[in-house]
């Protein structure tokens, strides 16, 4: 098991959700605090990976802009996997996610979560 900390954080929320907008801004708390994050969007939570869907997004006025926190993610190493069904039922396919994301089931996530990672939902 390595020693760097690490956080997956699930996101099942999409736009019409505040509790989104918490779980970018709690990742990117886990980035300033030392933490290797790794994001596993499912559900509508997928939606936060099409391309250019970020550029509208801003969820709560006090937070930074969604983008930015996800950019940030990208920017510093972090990893974020889409669901392949949940991108799939929503007619997603790779080139439309933006790029730096990738699509992994479970099983990708699941294996950071062997290593030792804090999970958080949602």
């Amino acid at each position: 098991m390595s020693n760097t900390k690490k956080l997956v954080v699930v996101v099942t929320r999409g736009f019409d959700d505040e509790r989104a907008s918490v779980a970018w801004s709690v990742a990117n708390g886990g980035i300033a605090s030392g933490y290797h994050v790794t994001i596993f969007l499912v559900s509508s939570g997928a939606d936060w990976a099409r391309k250019r869907a970020v550029e509208v997004a801003r969820m709560n006025p006090l937070d930074p802009p969604v983008k930015d926190m996800i950019h940030n993610i990208i920017e510093s190493g972090g990893t974020i996997m889409v669901c392949p069904p949940c991108a799939k039922v929503r007619g997603y396919e790779k080139e439309d996610l933006m790029d730096g994301v990738e699509l992994a089931g479970s099983v990708a996530m699941l294996a950071v979560v062997s290593e030792g990672a804090a999970t958080l939902t949602f």
